[in-house]
């Protein structure tokens, strides 16, 4: 997970409510001193004890309790405090009924809120699959001479504010600007949010609009989304989120003539990052996401499709038309380290609502046909912040579908990134790269430079021969009146080059390892990659200092996160 303003929100105000529970009525300075205590696994775990007692006196007080010791500290505005806490307290206060505070999901829950007792070792299990049959898809012989390639276009976290108001502050204390807020109705502007957009608010529906006009000129094969609609409000979403996502559907069927094929992001429900299992007993339900995209997406992915989104939590397979590939949205968001809905158990669940069921189904028929299949979701399943045991068992899947699986597409860290599968990830290799993750940075200029993703993909084997990558530059003078949305940079005229890539060969799992390779040995290589990142626009400095190159690196050379080198504990990012 970023660490950014978005998530620091999330953290303090989640750290500080650990200790609350067990200091009820004592006064703010003595919660900041137990606060203060809190410096491992072990006095984590000894906090949740209180913190049950109090969940068990129920929701309202549970949750009144966090609001008033984070108003009292002054840690955010405290409408902040209030929104935030009412609807993320419940959650918390369930799990905390549900479990056992010494056992295996209590140290997650404490790894999920405070970023202590984390483990990267995967809970043991193997995932169902059938055995290869005589008839099994074969990787084919690269061919000598290559077809003319078609384009698809990849878009992902657009985070659309339809409160975004022109004049409005930029540079606000709450952890979403760019808004008429009325506790600060009066003050002066001193960093007015301008027509198409600030670097520290998410975007507004003109930035949108713009984009999804870009991306129709590629008169693309298809279209892939990759989720977030809804924008960074994490204290007053609750129902317009439905709203939300019914207008972007509206608005790229009315400005993308090519068919879309979309995933579900964590910040398309509410509270965010909310995906309540089937095995949860709730009212907090978020069938009606399902319901809002079945409904909304039909009319690209078909009426079979959208029912699997209805009943698949948001996961669905489409065969794109005239074509022998299948397109298998999976919903990621069951595997999520911040889905706080996923500690309310100690029973081990490996399979939340029988996601990895229904891609090896889907992933056998695909095989079975002769077809081949690219996998899209929200979060890359190589991140910090997916639960490591769900990474490995997905990798199983990916292990045995190796030859059926061609590409596989993301989002969720708003960057222009990759992650490499292995076959052996104690030898990582170019000849053990079995599978990348492309990862599509962002529409919401928090991350930097407006962007999204061109592929231009074999007909014949539909592996990706080049990505080119398409932003509109914010330093541009005429990005406020008329946002111009031109090539950033060309990866095989960028990358090729570095890596001796010949003119017929795609990108394929090896050359993005052996990109590594170059990376690791040529600094001016690395630093263009990290320029990259975020498309000029937010560049961090990323060195040998606290091994950041280093960890970045690995980050590109581990598709499951048990391997990833990124510090789990959000207070070190």
């Amino acid at each position: 997970m970023l660490f950014n303003r978005r998530y620091s929100l999330w953290s303090l105000t989640t750290i500080l409510s650990i200790f609350s529970g067990r200091v009820v009525g004592q006064n703010a300075s003595q919660i900041l001193s137990i606060f203060e205590s809190i410096v491992d696994c072990a006095s984590c775990l000894v906090a949740l004890i209180p913190l049950q007692a109090l969940a068990h006196l129920g929701n309202d007080p549970f949750s009144d309790t966090f609001i008033t010791v984070c108003d009292v500290a002054q840690l955010e505005d405290p409408d902040v405090c209030s929104g935030l806490m009412s609807r993320l307290g419940p959650i918390i206060a369930h799990d905390l009924r549900s479990i056992d505070a010494s056992g295996q999901t209590a140290n997650r829950l404490c790894d999920a809120l405070f970023g202590f007792c984390a483990s990267k070792t995967p809970n043991p299990f193997t995932v169902p699959l059938p055995s290869p049959s005589a008839t099994a898809v074969t990787p084919p012989s690269m061919p000598t001479v290559r077809k003319t390639p078609f384009q698809v276009v990849h878009i992902s976290d657009v985070h659309i504010d339809r409160e975004y108001t022109v004049g409005s502050e930029a540079d606000c204390t709450k952890n979403i600007c760019c808004r008429n807020f009325a506790d600060e109705a009066g003050e002066p502007v001193t960093d007015p949010a301008l027509p198409f957009g600030n670097s520290k608010c998410d975007s507004p529906v003109s930035l949108a609009d713009s984009m999804l006009e870009a991306v129709n000129s590629f008169d693309a094969q298809f279209v892939i989304f990759t989720g977030d609609v809804v924008e960074g409000n994490v204290y007053t979403c609750s129902s317009e989120v439905t709203s939300d996502l019914i207008d972007f559907n509206a608005e790229m069927l009315s400005k993308i003539t090519a068919q879309i094929f979309p995933a579900i992001g964590v910040y398309d429900s509410t509270p965010v990052n909310s995906f309540p299992r089937n095995t949860t007993d709730t009212t907090l339900d978020v069938q009606w996401v399902f319901d809002t995209q079945s409904a909304g997406w039909e009319h690209w992915i078909g009426n079979a499709a959208s029912q699997q989104v209805d009943h698949i939590s948001g996961s669905y397979a489409a065969t794109v038309p005239g074509m022998d590939l299948v397109i298998l949205s999976v919903n990621t968001q069951y595997w999520y380290r911040q889905n706080l809905w996923v500690y309310d158990s100690d029973i081990f669940q490996p399979d939340p609502n029988g996601i990895f069921s229904f891609m090896v189904e889907q992933l056998q028929a695909a095989e079975n046909a002769g077809q081949k299949v690219w996998v899209i979701g929200h979060i890359p399943l190589g991140k910090a912040d997916i639960i490591e045991d769900q990474s490995n068992y997905y990798d199983q899947i990916l292990q045995r579908y190796k030859d059926t699986i061609v590409g596989q597409f993301f989002g969720h860290s708003h960057k222009d990134q990759f992650e490499i599968a292995y076959s052996d990830y104690s030898n990582q290799t170019a000849a053990n790269a079995i599978g990348v993750g492309l990862i599509c940075p962002a529409l919401t200029p928090t991350s930097g430079n407006p962007a999204f993703k061109v592929y231009d993909v074999d007909p014949d084997t539909l592996g990706i021969m080049n990505i080119r990558v398409i932003f509109a530059n914010m330093s541009d003078p005429s990005f406020q009146t008329n946002p111009t949305w031109t090539l950033y940079y060309d990866a095989r005229e960028t990358y090729g080059p570095l890596v001796g890539l010949p003119a017929t060969s795609e990108l394929t799992p090896a050359f993005w390892h052996n990109l590594t390779e170059v990376f690791a040995a040529n600094d001016t290589a690395f630093q263009l990659f990290n320029t990259f990142l975020s498309r000029g626009g937010d560049v961090v400095p990323c060195d040998d200092t606290d091994n950041c190159k280093n960890m970045t690196i690995c980050d590109q050379r581990a598709f499951r996160s048990q391997n990833n080198c990124v510090c789990i504990n959000y207070l070190c990012k």
